[in-house]
């Protein structure tokens, strides 16, 4: 084949994800999985039967319309009125994705061009470094340093030049937990106008705040035309596996982005679509329950991490905490992690692999507590003495 590499050169470095990485470490080591973000116990049973009856009725057998089902696209509108003030044409300004995944890389390939330059939060979810990669633009981080992890926005403003295309945002964050407030969202806001900037918005985790709340800065003055919106039923209704998104944005926005969509699956997940619809319309009793439940899961965890000897940030909103391990004597969490299950039998996920400033990021190192209850003890009292074997 020659000596040219196989690999396109801007994939260079993206080979497996840390989150194969280390849940195969966690099957091959029987350890307690708190690294990859998903939950170990299904959504509401009512939501897995009417997906059930779909399939059985012949909804969604075979392709679905490319935008997505009617029925979904009029509950994600009537779902951002109903939580957010935002009024969206389900027709127009909606389009379901395959997951809140293919929502980002079709708007990034639609919205850029090589050599554009687009600022993200750092650290970045991985999805956020290859897409931007594979569009041909380059990446500029905002880094979100440790202990508070807010946004600095005369940082951000300065690293604003004549190529830069696009805002990636990402509130609730994930790794750090961060939730944007709306003097943040506003400033920020701001400067996309000043700028004339697009923005996209990474807002999966939209349902599961603890301190404030989710506000869209698609709500701003002047973001409305400018913002594309996109979430998922992934991890508000646990059920991850079905990869039903969804992009909320002005006609003009949503036609490019299908435009993209339409040539990387058409199509997915047509009978789950139906029960997502279903799903969005649950009563307000059903996300309080979510978030509450999760909180005590958060608060059991972080509490059971300090006690183990972790410096723990707690976060604002997902479910995922950041810690420190150098009160641990530890220096590299990639090298910790990977150590981690064969001394105790817990897997988790280093931070560093989500930055470009790594050293902003070597001695982070990240947990999940969207477990059940019985799990995260047992992983906490794995941990416990966690000290004595290092």
């Amino acid at each position: 084949m020659g000596a040219r590499p196989l690999l396109n050169r801007r994939l260079e470095g993206l080979g497996t994800t840390i989150f194969a990485e280390m849940s195969a470490l966690a099957a091959a080591t029987g350890s307690v999985n708190l690294g990859q973000g998903f939950p170990d116990t299904d959504g509401p049973a009512e939501i897995a039967r009417a997906a059930a009856d779909a399939v059985l009725e012949g909804r969604g057998n075979q392709y679905p319309p490319g935008p997505g089902v009617p029925e979904l696209r009029t509950a994600v509108a009537e779902h951002q009125k109903r939580f957010h003030g935002l009024s969206y044409d389900p027709d127009t300004e909606v389009l379901v994705t395959a997951g809140a995944t293919e929502a980002i890389a079709a708007a990034l390939l639609a919205l850029l061009e090589p050599g554009d330059e687009v600022i993200a939060l750092e650290p970045f979810y991985d999805s956020y470094t290859a897409c931007i990669a594979m569009a041909g633009a380059v990446r500029v981080p905002l880094t979100l340093r440790a202990p508070s992890f807010r946004p600095d926005v005369d940082e951000l403003r300065s690293l604003i030049t004549p190529r830069t295309r696009m805002l990636l945002l990402n509130s609730p964050h994930n790794p750090t937990g961060t939730v944007l407030t709306p003097e943040e969202l506003s400033a920020i806001a701001g400067l996309a106008v000043e700028h004339d900037l697009l923005v996209v918005t990474d807002e999966v985790y939209e349902h599961l705040v603890f301190t404030g709340g989710h506000h869209p800065i698609a709500a701003l003055p002047g973001m409305r035309e400018r913002t594309v919106s996109i979430s998922s039923a992934g991890k508000t209704f646990s059920f991850t596996g079905w990869k039903v998104g969804w992009v909320t944005a002005s006609p003009a926005l949503v036609a490019a982005v299908r435009t993209a969509k339409q040539y990387l699956t058409y199509v997915s997940a047509g009978p789950f679509q139906y029960a997502v619809a279903e799903a969005l319309r649950l009563p307000d009793s059903y996300f309080d329950t979510l978030r509450a439940d999760l909180l005590r899961k958060r608060d059991l965890l972080a509490g059971g991490l300090a006690a183990a000897g972790f410096r723990v940030f707690e976060p604002e909103g997902t479910y995922f905490i950041t810690t420190d391990i150098s009160p641990l004597g530890e220096k590299d969490g990639l090298e910790f992690c990977r150590s981690l299950p064969g001394r105790c039998g817990v897997v988790a996920i280093p931070n560093v692999v989500f930055y470009d400033n790594t050293e902003a990021g070597r001695s982070l190192v990240r947990f999940t507590f969207c477990k059940r209850t019985d799990k995260l003890r047992e992983a906490i009292d794995r941990l416990s003495g966690l000290r004595q074997r290092l």
